[in-house]
């Protein structure tokens, strides 16, 4: 398994964490949510939460899948009044939205381009991780009529 470490400071992880921590708080997961996230049900959310947040406090390599799942987590919880933290995570945080965005887009700027080509293979979809591969559009499986 090809584990990374992407060079994220202490700050920068400890926003992670919290981010998988906010699921267990005032957030409000959906399985489909939880799948598209790339977690196989929202009790594997809050079970993974919490082994990411261990290996993101020691700075260990963790899988893409992992980095993943732990960026989307925290994007959703942060923005989302609806499903995630929104307008409560400066009260859970002590972050503002302003520094969080900005630590965000740090974040963002590190991890994204290693993460786009996992899109799609179990994370913003509705299958789970281990389902057959989504069909590309325009490729379904009707033949051709011409």
């Amino acid at each position: 398994m090809d584990t990374r470490r992407f060079g994220l400071d202490e700050v920068e992880r400890e926003l992670l964490q919290r981010g998988l921590w906010e699921w267990s708080g005032p957030a409000k997961p959906t399985e489909e949510l939880a799948l598209a996230m790339g977690f196989d049900s929202v009790a594997a959310l809050h079970a993974e939460a919490d082994r990411l947040s261990i290996l993101l406090e020691a700075d260990a390599p963790m899988a893409l899948d992992d980095w993943m799942r732990a960026l989307l987590a925290t994007e959703i919880v942060f923005v989302s009044n609806t499903v995630g933290s929104g307008r409560d995570w400066v009260h859970t945080t002590g972050w503002s939205d302003a520094e969080t965005l900005e630590m965000l887009r740090t974040i963002q700027s590190k991890l994204t381009r290693h993460l786009r080509p996992i899109i799609g293979r179990g994370f913003g979809t509705r299958l789970p991780r281990n389902g057959p591969p989504p069909t590309p559009q325009g490729q379904g499986n009707a033949p051709d009529t011409e």
